[in-house]
């Protein structure tokens, strides 16, 4: 006889929900095109269309860095949590 396997669904946590947004929230600022697709402000004689661009290379950065450390945190709680 085969043994049941215990198929567990998918747990959605507030946690987890922000480590989507953290990660979902550049794509969404680099495919909506026409919010940057102007020249003015410049920063530096540069057109705001390059330099809100490169900008974003640093907060998505930011954000993977906090994606990580949460789900990090969250994998040691549920560790902590299973092993209890």
């Amino acid at each position: 006889m085969p043994e049941e396997h215990e198929t567990k669904r998918p747990t959605v946590t507030p946690v987890r929900v922000v480590i989507g947004l953290c990660l979902f929230a550049p794509f969404v600022a680099m495919l909506w095109v026409s919010s940057y697709a102007r020249v003015e402000p410049t920063f530096i004689g540069i057109p705001f269309f390059y330099w809100y661009q490169m900008l974003w290379v640093v907060i998505s950065t930011v954000l993977t860095m906090i994606a990580y450390v949460l789900w990090q945190r969250d994998q040691r709680a549920r560790k902590k949590g299973a092993s209890a």
